[in-house]
């Protein structure tokens, strides 16, 4: 009797476990639908905010790592340029762990600098006390970051920035390229490298997946790295990034960067980062040639970051 009790049952265990299949199934279906949708907004927005416009934009999905938009990828791939101060968090994260710099590292900017023939005055808004590591971020200090790099030798500097990936191809795209780290022997061109003006050539997907290591590591940060994405989120709020923030509570974290290029004198703009700055989902790198990072790239980034927020209804 209890065999033939069993036997009955099977039947009803098997409608229910082949129901809840089907729900998860639908469930997946319905998500995956909702992110297709989704992936194909954001192209469409990426587009509109590329138009008329020299360069690449790529959004990378942080936890998959899968290119979720693109604006000419093959640009992202094998474009090799200067970062300018898009470097400087990698140069802020190796001070950081090697115990060169900690939160409690604070200078005046003086403003006005001068590195070999380099003329690197700061543009930020006057600011009348010291800079702590984090508020140099903020407002891409050339005055703090070009002193504080003197306490790292060239051989310190130039192998974090290949920990960090750099000088490496990032897998995103076959056939990609990849730029270079050079070892700097004076120390105008520590100083340079340091702000990404000598010395560290990379590809937008480079620097975006180098991006996207700070935003994993975001999750998981010790204490001593805490001024680093402290100076992330604060150059959006509050810094040089300001207008890559759209608007909507979703917050962002990122870095803008200007340079000089070597095919003549202008300067190219870049722009990278990631959101939720809390519990990063994408990462984000825009590539201006002719451009200015603080305005033109954070303002491509802004309309892309917006119109994520639109679609994971992030509220206004």
């Amino acid at each position: 009797m209890r065999l033939w009790a069993q036997f009955q049952a099977w039947p009803a265990s098997a409608v229910l476990c082949l129901t809840a299949c089907l729900t998860l199934w639908g469930a997946a279906q319905a998500q995956d639908h909702a992110n297709a949708a989704n992936a194909a907004d954001l192209q469409q927005a990426i587009a509109r905010a590329m138009n008329g416009k020299a360069g690449t934009a790529v959004v990378l999905d942080v936890a998959s790592s899968k290119v979720i938009a693109a604006y000419h990828p093959e640009a992202a791939a094998r474009r090799v340029a200067l970062p300018g101060s898009a470097i400087k968090p990698f140069t802020l994260l190796a001070l950081l762990e090697s115990g060169k710099v900690n939160e409690q590292t604070a200078l005046m900017c003086k403003r006005r600098s001068t590195v070999g023939e380099h003329k690197l005055d700061c543009t930020h808004p006057s600011v009348k006390q010291p800079l702590d590591p984090a508020a140099a971020l903020a407002y891409s200090c050339n005055s703090y970051f070009t002193t504080v790099a003197t306490r790292l030798t060239p051989s310190e500097l130039r192998q974090s920035f290949l920990k960090d990936g750099f000088a490496s191809p990032s897998g995103l795209e076959p056939g990609e390229t990849y730029g270079s780290v050079a070892l700097a022997s004076t120390e105008a061109e520590l100083q340079l490298q340091a702000i990404g003006e000598w010395g560290v050539q990379v590809t937008p997907l480079e620097l975006l997946r180098a991006y996207q290591r700070l935003a994993q590591l975001s999750q998981q940060p010790t204490g001593n790295l805490t001024p680093l994405f402290a100076g992330l989120e604060g150059s959006i709020s509050y810094g040089m990034g300001h207008l890559a923030q759209p608007d909507a509570k979703m917050k962002v974290a990122g870095k803008t960067g200007t340079a000089l290029v070597e095919e003549g004198a202008w300067r190219h703009g870049w722009f990278a980062g990631y959101t939720p700055a809390d519990k990063p989902e994408i990462v984000l790198v825009v590539f201006l040639e002719k451009g200015h990072g603080p305005t033109d790239a954070a303002g491509v980034a802004r309309e892309i970051f917006a119109a994520y927020a639109r679609s994971r209804g992030a509220p206004r």
